[in-house]
């Protein structure tokens, strides 16, 4: 194999893997679009079968701009979850009056002594 013929493989296996990539893409987006209906998934499928390259050309320029908003409507929700949920586990932190109240219930029922009681008091208000 010459230096020519392996750097022509490099090059063909690059647009390969990125067509591969994009293929994906745009199946992933095909089938999660709910606004498109089963019969016109099942088109868009066919002719990814037939006539693959022409058809993600098609795809990419006729719906491209609904894709892209697809995918930056998705990445809003993930973020907006994962902001709830760092909040919900931020917010589980009890404030220092109420880690006291436990504290001192904890000395009443007799499970702390009143050693443990000050530090646990002075850790809160700390």
């Amino acid at each position: 194999m010459s230096f020519w013929q392996f750097v022509w493989f490099i090059i063909i296996s690059y647009a390969f893997i990125a067509y591969l990539m994009l293929l994906f893409s745009i199946l992933g987006d095909l089938f999660r679009d709910k606004e498109t209906s089963g019969v016109m998934k099942a088109v868009w499928i066919a002719f990814f079968l037939f006539l693959p390259f022409i058809t993600a050309l098609v795809y990419v320029v006729t719906r491209g701009q609904a894709m892209t908003e697809r995918n930056i409507r998705r990445a809003e929700a993930a973020k907006a979850d994962q902001d709830a949920y760092i909040q919900q586990v931020a917010g589980q932190q009890t404030a220092p009056a109420a880690q006291i109240a436990q504290a001192k219930a904890l000395l009443d029922s007799g499970d702390i002594t009143a050693d443990e009681y000050a530090s646990l008091k002075a850790r809160a208000l700390a």
